[in-house]
């Protein structure tokens, strides 16, 4: 696969990215794709290793290490270098239903499973996929593929995030009549509102559903299951339910003060900033949510960091971003080797930006905050916080992070956004249809299934399995529909 002494021969080059202080100026992406030449010498870097850990998947100390998705990397990196472009695409189809999507904001599990890696610097896999996948797009080969025979079937997908709409495609392609339902004005989920603009252009996803809809897929916006349709008459209608509607129960911060005006739960404001953007043609920035604003970002990862990011964009005074736990090493460490997730230090796109425009990195680590104190009208001025220890825990022997004495401080703060990951399902959905939840709030199966507690019912994605990565809910999604179809049809061919 590629040549095989392109990695010697060749160093590692990605997309050009525009400088901080120009692309902090609007909402639109801003890395710059190499051109076909190059991007072809990036595919002879693969070096056709024996085992290629970077399609592997395997969960290795708690992590997935390779693509979830199998995706058979060596042999598209191969193509990409032999400038077989169709070919290419033709092979990432076979595993992959949103390469467009991945190829923006995935964090590359199968670049950080390369074995160049483990001495040098990874393939440029990521980039190549999206490569493939927009050059797929140019030139007409991303066709509508309708099912020559419908099966009778009908299937409701509740949710179109990532899973939901890996589900709903795999299944109308096998010749189910499916219907998406999406409570928000517009489909997407976590793509269209939990991921702002400058990382993934609405636009890419617009594309897409396009095609499903071409293809004979049905979505319904707008539509809340459990509220504005019943659990029990979806179930009714439909042959099957698949369940897909995100870990979309935030994580609150219960300290005083957390009533004072000026306090957004990240994916609320997030998604103000897409729909204020997407509403108007980007003809209206809300400027008025951010600008000469102190704000405070309370999550170190890559929700807090587009918090970052945007808040930048809106004309914030100030960024400041608490993260709980230590500064992670530059380096990795003899604990953590290769082909493991690096546990390394990463400075992304929004610190990058913080950096540029403030002069500092806004990552204030081993601290927390304690308090909030609202200004004579109720809204946020201020936050005390206080810096953190690890410490042994005696009943359970696990290290916890615990306030160190004498180390309190009060900030400035007029906005604060909580970035502190997820709780689970939010509990009308999974009341409303009666499946079992674990005690995360995911409804729970068994290993490797996707099958809940209540017959005909499924799920997939971050509803099942928590908060994770875009790429794992569209894994999900696509395994669900394989038992989906089995459960509907005795066997499957997906």
């Amino acid at each position: 696969m590629g040549k095989p002494t392109g990695f010697l021969e060749y160093h590692r080059e990605t997309a050009k990215v525009l400088p901080p202080k120009v692309r902090i100026s609007n909402f639109h992406e801003f890395r710059i794709p190499l051109n076909k030449e190059k991007q072809m010498l990036q595919g002879a870097r693969c070096m056709a290793c024996g085992v290629p850990f970077c399609q592997s998947g395997a969960m290795i100390a708690g992590m997935a290490s390779g693509c979830p998705l199998h995706n058979l990397v060596p042999e598209t990196n191969d193509l990409v270098y032999t400038g077989n472009w169709k070919q290419a695409y033709n092979r990432l189809s076979k595993t992959h239903s949103f390469p467009e999507f991945t190829s923006r904001v995935c964090p590359a599990l199968c670049e950080a499973a390369c074995t160049c890696n483990l001495n040098g610097e990874p393939v440029a896999t990521k980039e190549n996929e999206r490569a493939i996948i927009e050059t797929a797009f140019e030139e007409g080969w991303v066709m509508p593929k309708k099912p020559k025979v419908r099966t009778g079937k009908t299937i409701a997908v509740v949710g179109s995030g990532p899973a939901g709409l890996a589900a709903a495609q795999q299944l109308n392609r096998r010749g189910h009549q499916v219907t998406v339902y999406e409570r928000s004005d517009r489909i997407g989920g976590l793509l269209r509102y939990g991921i702002p603009n400058m990382k993934l252009e609405k636009w890419v996803i617009d594309r897409r559903v396009y095609l499903m809809e071409e293809e004979g897929v049905t979505f319904v916006t707008n539509t809340n299951i459990g509220v504005d349709i019943s659990a029990k008459e979806l179930q009714k209608k439909f042959d099957r339910v698949v369940l897909a509607c995100g870990a979309s129960n935030p994580r609150d911060i219960k300290v005083p003060g957390r009533e004072a005006k000026g306090i957004y739960f990240a994916v609320d404001f997030l998604k103000k900033v897409t729909k204020s953007l997407l509403d108007s043609d980007f003809g209206k920035v809300p400027y008025e949510l951010a600008r000469g604003k102190h704000v405070l970002v309370i999550g170190g990862g890559d929700t807090g960091n587009d918090c970052v990011g945007t808040a930048i964009r809106l004309g914030a005074k100030s960024v400041k971003q608490l993260e709980m736990m230590p500064k992670p090493p530059v380096e990795r460490m003899e604990s953590n080797p290769w082909p493991q997730w690096p546990k390394v230090l990463k400075t992304d796109y929004g610190q990058e930006e913080a950096i540029a425009v403030f002069g500092s990195d806004p990552r204030i680590y081993q601290t927390t905050v304690t308090e909030f104190i609202p200004d004579k009208k109720g809204n946020v001025c201020k936050a005390k916080i206080v810096k953190l220890a690890g410490q042994k825990d005696e009943k359970t022997g696990r290290m916890v992070m615990v306030p160190l004495e004498g180390t309190e401080e009060v900030i400035p703060v007029d906005l604060v956004l909580i970035a502190a990951g997820f709780l689970g399902s939010e509990k009308y959905v999974t009341e409303a249809f009666g499946v079992a939840v674990n005690t995360r709030t995911n409804v729970d199966t068994k290993p490797d299934c996707y099958d809940t507690s209540v017959p005909g019912v499924f799920t997939a994605g971050d509803m099942h399995r928590g908060q994770s990565l875009v790429v794992w809910a569209i894994r999900e999604g696509r395994e669900a529909a394989k038992m989906v179809d089995e459960s509907l049809m005795g066997y499957t061919n997906l």
